[in-house]
């Protein structure tokens, strides 16, 4: 509730924030204003009325609530205690309203005792954007709010994973299923085509990276997601991929209240519709070859008995893993001063062995009123993580084959590779775990000291200032019984670094109203730098069993950096309101960073909107439409570069002849480097109809020019690379969101929500009128991984290799397509023919994507299911080119053909998989588009029942019991573990996890 804060109160639809000195009379916020009042009501015989307004669920007074005399400006706000003093015509209709709370309207009397009752969707209406908070009736850009009760379906220490499939434009993909690992999160599209796409993520204000980090979701009060130019422009080049606000829990006036929340539950791990070969399966696989008379002595005890050799490397390798989350808050306070202060526990056995994450979390937020015109905000935040790694192979749970046990008969592992193995080039990743690990340990602090001078009713100046500090130390112990310490006789690695942000913003806050007309600016000064610094020892030589550098013998390598930043920015933003009918916005921001030439450290930044509250004009009659809102906003926004130092001439110092230390040339120069610039128009619709049905469509246009772009130079010049501006970058889009609440007011309520964005994108232009680069191994370092392009006219993700054909139905080879001299495309057997005459093969963006949820209630019992969606793209399967390889590389073990899949046999067959044989030379393996699968699938993120129980005895005001199943299924055709993979490559990653949580939250 937003019952008794003292300093937030409505002038006319905007909030001003500062302690009640005053009353003035204000226009109340009404769906009921009227043009041409008759006079004769004013000009009635006005009486004193007083009277007191309260919350009608707690009795206490609700400060800063309006009282006005329907239809006119005459008006009040109820002071500290609740109170009012007004003078009106006797007998006048009075409106009394306050954010949060239902409108009501009262008859005017002398003493007057007035209730208002909360109302669950006003309770939204204020929301956070940029620097400030607006009603969300006022907006003008495209946004979108997460309350906390949306966002703790699942189950995670990472905040980034809280918003899949529920904010349109936003794709949040888990690249793995790893405890504490993080999703990729994007913003309506890529904007450039090698920096950076994560956007920016503002905690509490603060300006904080590309990150959550380490804050805990259970202390999230909500987060905005802001995605157009009128929304992120005042954040200029921070704001680039769009930005996140995360608004943490205050405390509010009245008695102190305790919540606990505990959730227990298990995961498992999910290995999609991936199925590999047993011991039999594979034997027969073998078997079948078309050379297989020649196995018994190719192949290591090649017989009949390998049917019966059957280790289950993933069941060995995985486990049902404890998942634990208790978190402990308390807030409350008076009207000076309220708190809130939390403490969290969250710890995750990985579902695959040898993994293990724990996280401790601490936070005190205070406000406090020190004087009528000095509001105190200081905050404190604390964070501990702790990683042990011993973690079994997830490739070998694939790769290794079932032939092959690391236990011999007396159930003791085996060496390194052992020579009772089929596969005696593998390694047995086992016998190194039994001494071989990784500790790491996170520190996470940050303070804040804010405050807040109210000057007068309708200036005040705020002033945010906060230090940040991490710290992370790491050892990785490599045994000397192990075989990977045998050389050295064992190693230590010892990994220390340290960083602090200093950031603050000083601005002018001016919020007015004249009459019908209301202005709500700011105007300010923002400073954000960063320093860390790391370092590494190596030591080797040790006892075994110890994990001390002091005792090693031999020092093999030292190692550390320094890294430093700085942007500079003057913001000014404002925002003019008529009758809350006509909405415009100008925004302008000034950014100074230290990462480019001295011929370009500032880019200047802009955005100017509107809006029409339709629903507001007296001639528009539709009853059934409750608001209807028309916007449309154009600005700019811009991007630094990822590396530090891109202007600077930079070398490289190397151990050079006989040892003498030198440098060598490694970056040229670039004085001229300047801002990477996105500009965006866009326009939306915003509308609720039948009290019942939630609209909000938007269309949007980027342009991005003067990418920046790492290029690389040819050997002769004696420089290896060169940073410049190059090319643009065009994406447009629709996203759109429907809500319906079904049943609505009695003991059943039903809603159902669903979202949709679709995104285009296209590279206009690239450096020097080049009409493509090539992205070798789709940005990994991994050899045989289907190339990307970057060619004018395409997407920016586009893939680009030898198209497969399919098989030849006579011989069982493959085929694929090449361009012969008449410039058309004939099928050939040849792979280096088709390689050496690539084509874009489509993808790796989806067609569209999305979320949908369902919330059933009866009485005390709900239901809820959160789905989440992706349609189109393409995914390089790198994986199955390793354990689908028609017996390239017999080594591996190989994945079961799906349903529907076939290999040839015999001439005349129509085949999926070319004939097989040991050691296959045909290439059929090797990159090409019979890797790209469809990456189009259909998730259920969260299927949640819950109790709520309110004994309102035991000193318990409320406790909840619920059930909950965290990815219980995924829908899809991909054949490997997961089509939601963030890079478009399937690298045998970590796969996503199932759930089962069982949960409690008692409120006190």
């Amino acid at each position: 509730m937003r019952k008794t804060h003292l300093k937030n109160f409505k002038l006319g639809g905007v909030i001003a924030t500062g302690m009640i000195c005053s009353v003035s009379p204000v226009l109340a916020d009404s769906h009921s204003s009227v043009s041409g009042i008759d006079n004769a009501v004013i000009n009635k015989v006005s009486e004193t009325i007083s009277g007191i307004v309260v919350d009608k669920k707690t009795g206490e007074p609700v400060i800063g609530a309006n009282i006005v005399v329907k239809g006119t400006t005459n008006g009040t706000i109820t002071d500290i205690d609740g109170k009012f003093s007004l003078e009106a015509p006797a007998g006048s209709l009075l409106e009394i309203s306050y954010i949060g709370y239902k409108t009501i309207e009262m008859n005017a009397a002398a003493n007057m005792n007035i209730s208002l009752a909360e109302d669950s969707e006003t309770l939204e209406e204020v929301v956070v954007v940029g620097y400030t908070s607006q009603k969300k009736e006022s907006l003008t850009g495209a946004m979108q709010v997460v309350d906390n009760k949306k966002l703790l379906d699942v189950t995670t220490p990472s905040t980034e994973n809280l918003l899949a499939s529920k904010v349109p434009g936003v794709q949040v993909t888990a690249n793995s299923g790893q405890p504490g690992a993080a999703s990729k999160v994007v913003i309506r599209g890529k904007a450039t085509v090698n920096g950076a796409t994560d956007p920016l993520w503002v905690v509490d204000g603060v300006l904080v990276g590309s990150s959550a980090y380490n804050l805990n979701p259970n202390d999230i009060e909500s987060i905005s997601v802001l995605k157009d130019a009128a929304s992120t422009a005042i954040y200029g080049s921070e704001g680039a991929n769009g930005v996140i606000v995360v608004t943490t829990k205050r405390g509010k006036v009245g008695k102190a209240t305790v919540n606990l929340s505990i959730k227990t539950g298990l995961s498992m791990l999910n290995s999609g519709n991936l199925e590999m070969m047993n011991g039999a399966e594979l034997y027969d696989y073998f078997s079948k070859f078309s050379n297989a008379s020649d196995l018994p002595n190719k192949i290591k005890r090649w017989g009949s008995d390998l049917r019966n050799s059957n280790f289950d490397w993933f069941k060995n390798a995985t486990q049902n893993g404890l998942t634990q989350d208790y978190n402990l808050s308390v807030s409350g306070g008076s009207e000076n001063i309220r708190t809130y202060t939390s403490i969290g526990y969250y710890n995750e056995e990985g579902a695959v062995k040898g993994y293990d994450f724990t996280r401790y979390n601490f936070r005190f937020n205070v406000e406090y009123d020190a004087f009528s015109w000095l509001k105190i905000k200081p905050k404190f935040f604390a964070a501990r993580r702790d990683i042990h790694d011993a973690q079994h192979s997830t490739e070998a749970m694939y790769y290794n084959l079932p032939w092959d046990s690391p236990y011999d008969e007396n159930n003791e592992l085996v060496g390194d590779q052992p020579q009772s193995w089929v596969n005696s080039t593998s390694r047995n990743y086992m016998y190194d775990l039994q001494w071989n690990y990784t500790n790491s340990t996170q520190y996470e602090m940050m303070g804040n000291f804010d405050f807040d001078i109210k000057i007068t009713d309708w200036l005040t100046f705020s002033s945010v200032n906060n230090y940040k500090y991490g710290n992370t130390v790491q050892k990785e112990v490599v045994d000397a019984r192990s075989i990977a310490g045998q050389a050295s006789n064992g190693e230590i690695t010892d990994y220390k670094s340290s960083y602090y942000r200093v950031y603050t913003n000083q601005m002018l806050k001016f919020n007015k109203m004249f009459d019908k007309h209301s202005v709500n600016a700011l105007a300010g000064y923002e400073w954000n730098t960063y320093n860390g610094e790391s370092t590494e020892q190596i030591k080797t030589g040790f006892v075994q069993g110890i994990i001390v550098a002091d005792a090693g013998t031999t020092a093999a390598k030292a190692g550390g950096n320094i890294q430093e930043w700085a942007v500079l920015s003057y913001i000014m933003n404002a925002h003019y309101s008529y009758d809350n009918r006509y909405l415009a916005q100008v925004s302008f921001r000034r950014d100074g960073a230290s990462n480019f030439g001295g011929n370009a450290e500032f880019g200047n930044f802009y955005s100017v909107s509107a809006g029409w509250n339709i629903n507001r004009e007296s001639w528009f009659k539709a009853d059934w439409v409750n608001d209807l809102k028309l916007r449309a906003s154009y600005g700019t926004v811009g991007s630094r570069p990822g590396e530090l130092y891109p202007q600077y001439g930079l070398y490289t110092f190397k151990q050079n002849y006989q040892g003498v230390p030198g440098i060598i040339m490694s970056q040229v120069g670039n004085p001229d480097l300047t801002w990477e610039k996105t500009y965006t128009v866009g326009f939306g619709i915003d509308g609720r109809f039948f009290d019942r049905v939630n609209l909000t469509f938007d269309y949007y246009n980027k342009r991005t020019t003067n990418l920046l772009y790492n290029v690389p130079l040819p050997g002769v010049v004696g420089y290896s690379y060169n940073f410049r501006n190059v090319g643009e970058v065009m994406n447009n889009g629709i996203e759109a969101t429907v809500g319906v609440d079904i049943l609505k007011g009695g003991d059943w309520n039903w809603n159902v929500t669903a979202n949709i964005a679709m995104n285009r994108n296209e590279i206009k232009e690239l450096y020097g009128g080049k009409a493509e680069i090539i992205q070798n191994y789709a940005g990994t370092d991994v050899l045989g991984v289907g190339d990307k392009i970057l060619k004018t006219g395409h997407d920016i993700d586009s893939w680009y290799m030898a198209e497969w054909a399919g098989v030849n139905p006579e011989n069982g080879a493959p085929q694929w397509y090449t361009t012969n001299e008449k410039g058309e495309r004939v099928k050939t057997s040849n792979y280096g023919e088709a390689a050496s005459n690539p084509v874009i093969c489509g993808t790796s963006n989806p067609d569209f994507y999305g979320g949908f949820n369902t919330t059933l209630s009866w009485k005390n019992i709900d239901l809820s299911a959160v789905f989440a969606y992706s349609v189109g793209g393409e995914i390089y399967n790198y994986t199955r080119s390793m354990i689908d390889n028609d017996g390239a590389d017999v080594n591996y073990n190989q994945m079961k053909l799906k349903d529907g899949w076939n290999r040839w046999e015999k001439p005349g067959d129509i085949a999926t998989h070319p004939v097989a044989s040991y050691g296959n030379t045909s290439s059929s393996s090797k990159a090409s588009s019979r890797y790209l699968e469809d990456a189009s699938y259909l998730r259920l993120r969260n299927l949640t029942i819950g109790y709520n129980w309110a004994p309102k005895k035991l000193f318990i005001s409320n406790a909840r019991f619920y059930v909950s199943g965290e990815n219980l299924f995924v829908l899809s055709g991909y054949s490997g573990i997961d089509p939601e993979i963030g890079n478009g490559v399937d690298l045998t990653n970590y796969p996503q996890v199932r759930k089962v949580m069982f949960g409690v939250n008692v409120t006190f």
